[in-house]
């Protein structure tokens, strides 16, 4: 009897610790099954299918194992075959908004010439309401032809604002109702930073440079209605979520308070940094902008970094005046990249490290040119060097111009790598302007990797990922630098992430982290390069919650 009352406890303690186990670990409420899962983490990095409870992936494996944790109410989606990564991290993204009045341009190609610039904007003067904004992007080819200036921008639109901004968004070339509709008069100061070109007399020219430019965002911002600018903004997230972004890095031209409240009319589908981008004006940089906003406005929303732009970029030389020809006098991209002039001077920077350190806050400089690197590495090396930046993760957004010889000195500060895809295939596109020289030392992308660099990759214009993915798995102008896609894949998530001091929340698919993730509609892995820029997401979720869905996948 006694050997059958033990029997019977040892049962039900089985029984209570059994019913225990189910407490502390409830059935998941979705399961991805029978999938190519790409999980960004290296000691781990396919699987077949992923199981997710709240906001969190609970377990990871093959597809049997998870569906044996498969409850009564679990939802379930059978992936056949198709490839799933970790939500994109795009850590270079601007986001703007513009008066609802905007008449763009119809423009084709990268570089249009100014003579097919004349024939767009006199077809859109005749048509375009009065007061509307014409507005064009423009490469060096216009910016660079000496004919195309506020005159002859006047002539052509005489009471309709004129805006033609380069590709690159460090330049603009504006007609007189443009400069008064933003306030500008002759004789304007320069901001720090920024030039509003003038003639001999003082006269503007109607070109901006820099910070110049930047400013004008801001007052175009305030000609931008509430209603407007968050149907601008929901468009934009809207458009990133279909492309399986779960998360946007935002260095937006909008003052980050009204960025803030704008999204949080969206609201937003998907997580969003505000790293703020202050002004300047002619006594200084602002550095009160920003300041004092909460860390986490919303749920999804975070505040945090300081960018500032210590130089410009090589199609427009940052400062130098422009001359006549299709280039600027620009004998190779490369030339270009090498001798880029700083847009704020070296005490500066040191100011700017200063301020770092005393608010903690993280520092993110935009570093196209090899002397604003240099400049940089001298500064934080003179400033306490590897003992007082080697955690505080420092970015140079860009690092076009980071040579070799650079890379120790980086990996010693700590120095994190955002690079830009789209920046890697000038050359290609644009063969005319650089006399077909290919790059020899500037714009690495495997090096970083060699030397143990953390390289993180954003948009910085088109905010597709796979157009991106693509051309850092080729690297169009420099192939020795090329990285796999794989490796594309875990800059875009997990780096990113470790970029924004959230690697132990996001950018992998394990246990524990976030339900950041994206179904893909081909596999980005093995598809040939001209069909990636195709590619989508089929599904797209975050922190567990379906932000896009294009309805392919059944739900059971």
């Amino acid at each position: 009897m006694r050997i059958y009352l033990v029997a019977f406890l040892n049962f039900c303690a089985l029984l209570f610790s059994a019913g225990l186990a189910t407490a502390q670990s409830p059935a998941p409420d979705l399961i991805l099954l029978n999938g190519k899962i790409f999980t960004s983490n290296a000691a781990q990095l396919y699987v077949e299918a992923v199981a997710i409870r709240g906001d969190r992936i609970v377990a990871i494996g093959e597809s049997a194992k998870i569906k044996s944790l498969a409850g009564p109410v679990t939802k379930s989606v059978d992936l056949g075959g198709r490839t799933v990564i970790p939500g994109i991290n795009d850590a270079h993204v601007h986001m703007g908004i513009q008066p609802a009045n905007t008449v763009e341009l119809d423009l084709s190609g990268l570089n249009p010439s100014w003579d097919e610039v004349k024939k767009a904007l006199t077809t859109a003067a005749a048509k375009a309401p009065k007061g509307a904004i014409l507005s064009g992007e423009i490469g060096p080819a216009t910016f660079f032809n000496l004919d195309c200036n506020r005159e002859s921008l006047d002539k052509i639109s005489p009471d309709n604002p004129v805006m033609l901004m380069t590709l690159t968004g460090h330049a603009e070339i504006l007609n007189s109702a443009a400069l008064t509709k933003l306030g500008l008069r002759d004789g304007q100061p320069d901001p720090m930073g920024g030039r509003y070109e003038k003639d001999a007399n003082g006269k503007l020219t109607g070109v901006l440079r820099e910070y110049a430019v930047f400013d004008m965002y801001r007052v175009l911002d305030t000609m931008t209605s509430d209603a407007d600018g968050v149907a601008e903004l929901r468009d934009q997230l809207q458009r990133a979520a279909k492309f399986g972004i779960t998360s946007i890095q935002n260095m937006s031209g909008t003052p980050p308070a009204r960025f803030i409240s704008l999204a949080g009319k969206v609201p937003t589908p998907i997580r969003i940094r505000v790293m703020r981008i202050p002004p300047t004006t002619p006594a200084g940089r602002n550095l009160q902008e920003g300041a004092g906003l909460p860390l986490h406005p919303s749920p999804l929303t975070t505040v945090t970094g300081t960018k500032w732009l210590l130089d410009g970029v090589p199609l427009e030389h940052t400062f130098l005046p422009r001359t006549s020809g299709a280039s600027g006098g620009l004998t190779s991209l490369e030339d270009g990249v090498l001798q880029l002039g700083l847009s704020l001077p070296k005490p500066e920077i040191a100011a700017i490290l200063r301020e770092t350190l005393e608010s903690k806050d993280q520092l993110l400089v935009h570093v196209s040119g090899t002397p604003a690197a240099t400049a940089m590495l001298d500064a934080m090396e003179a400033s306490g060097g590897e003992k007082v930046w080697s955690g505080k993760r420092v970015r140079f957004e860009h690092g076009d111009g980071v040579l070799a010889e650079m890379l120790p000195r980086m990996k010693k500060l700590g120095i994190i790598d955002v690079e830009n895809p789209t920046h890697l295939g000038m050359i290609s596109v644009m063969p005319e302007l650089f006399h077909g020289k290919k790059l020899e030392k500037t714009q690495p992308l495997k090096s970083f990797l060699d030397a143990g660099i953390p390289l993180a990759l954003g948009s910085d214009g088109p905010m597709n990922p796979y157009l991106n993915i693509m051309l850092a798995s080729l690297h169009p102008d420099r192939p020795s630098e090329a990285i796999t896609r794989e490796q594309a894949v875990i800059a875009y998530t997990l780096t990113s992430a470790y970029a924004e001091f959230a690697e132990k929340e996001k950018g992998t698919l394990e246990p524990g982290k976030l339900a950041d993730l994206a179904v893909l509609s081909q596999d980005i892995f093995t598809i040939p390069p001209p069909e990636m820029p195709k590619t989508t997401s089929v599904l797209t979720i975050v922190g567990g919650k379906i932000a896009f869905d294009a309805k392919i996948l059944p739900l059971n």
